[in-house]
């Protein structure tokens, strides 16, 4: 095949919470005349993303067209996952126009492309294009290093002293690996937050990327679809922490999976999961829950401290009225007995 025959695929990084599922639904929703076909990579056991964008599925996007990959992250089973996942989608018929890779949260987006450059599948796709999600807010607070300033003045004073989190070298290396970033929820943010932000992005950022402000995901899908960047071809542009390993870790970051039955009130859910955000230093929440007399399941999203919560759809037939929450927090902090025992006080809580 011709490199003009090359299948285009749009990765969509971004740390956790910043809207990538809702970026790839207004994509889904709205792709440009462009055939899609999307690939979620979860962090986690419980697929919630792929779930809700089957859910939005529409004829230029149908449910066969979108694949979910919970084993890990892709870049680490390229021959078990990745290859034919990219394969499965390729045959399909009609052929897509255009793939999106959605990956994790915590993952490293320069590993996934070097999977590119597999013999089974470089003649085959290229990378149109590399688009980091960022939350405006978050940012804005310094979120990605305990203290921020503290931590620029002493690297600056003493280049041989490293302060970063992993969260800051997850954050910095998305930033670098990018073709454009999107800075999400600028309206949390407001207009001091938005410039604190790109100020913190072009401070980490290897070279001059652009950054565009979006909300709820809309963007017209020409900016970001069709960059042609040939990302496959343009890894040493792309710096990262991890330059030199041999593979990339995961270990920093730990997930579980919490089973919760029926709630009767769901703020109690809620104060919990800011509980846990505030005491745990809990990262991500996402997963559904069943609430008495709801004939519909809700679905929830933390991002530390920031609960969204609504009903998604009818529980089916066969389905169990029970929810699973999966919870995301650095290795160090992870605590299961504590965090079940904070979901179960929620639950009592809701039964008083």
């Amino acid at each position: 095949m011709s490199d003009l025959a090359k299948l285009p695929v749009t990765v969509i990084t971004g740390f956790l919470g910043a809207g990538k599922t809702t970026l790839v639904r207004q994509l889904m929703q709205n792709p440009g005349g462009k055939r899609l076909a999307i690939i979620v990579n979860e962090f986690g056991d419980v697929g919630v993303d792929g779930e809700i964008l089957k859910a939005c599925a529409i004829p230029d996007c149908p449910a066969e067209n979108i694949m979910e990959l919970a084993n890990g992250c892709i870049c680490c089973t390229v021959a078990d996952d990745f290859i034919p996942t990219i394969e499965a989608l390729m045959a399909l018929d009609p052929r897509p126009d255009h793939i999106l890779i959605e990956t994790s949260g915590l993952a490293l987006p320069k590993p996934l492309l070097k999977a590119f450059d597999w013999p089974d599948i470089r003649s085959k796709i290229t990378v149109d294009g590399v688009i980091a999600l960022a939350d405006a807010e978050a940012v804005a607070a310094g979120r990605f290093a305990p203290d921020v300033a503290r931590v620029d003045a002493q690297r600056l004073a003493d280049d041989s002293l490293d302060h970063d989190t992993p969260l800051s070298e997850v954050f910095e290396d998305q930033i670098s690996c990018a073709d454009i970033i999107l800075l999400t929820k600028p309206d949390l943010a407001g207009a001091e937050g938005v410039a604190r932000a790109k100020e913190l992005i072009a401070s980490v950022a290897p070279r001059p990327i652009p950054v565009i402000e979006v909300a709820e995901g809309e963007i017209d899908p020409r900016i970001i679809l069709g960059l042609e960047a040939a990302a496959e071809d343009d890894i040493d542009a792309r710096p990262s922490h991890h330059d030199g390993a041999d593979d990339h870790e995961h270990e920093d970051f730990e997930s579980i999976v919490v089973e919760i039955p029926e709630l009767t009130d769901p703020a109690a859910l809620v104060r919990a999961i800011e509980g846990l955000a505030k005491d745990h230093n809990i990262l991500r929440v996402k997963g559904y829950a069943a609430v008495a007399g709801k004939p519909m399941r809700l679905l929830v999203q933390a991002v530390g401290a920031r609960v969204r919560h609504q009903f998604d759809r009818p529980w089916k037939a066969e389905e169990p009225r029970a929810g699973r929450l999966v919870v995301i927090a650095e290795h160090d902090d992870i605590n299961a007995d504590a965090i079940r025992a904070a979901l179960g006080a929620a639950r009592a809580e809701a039964a008083e």
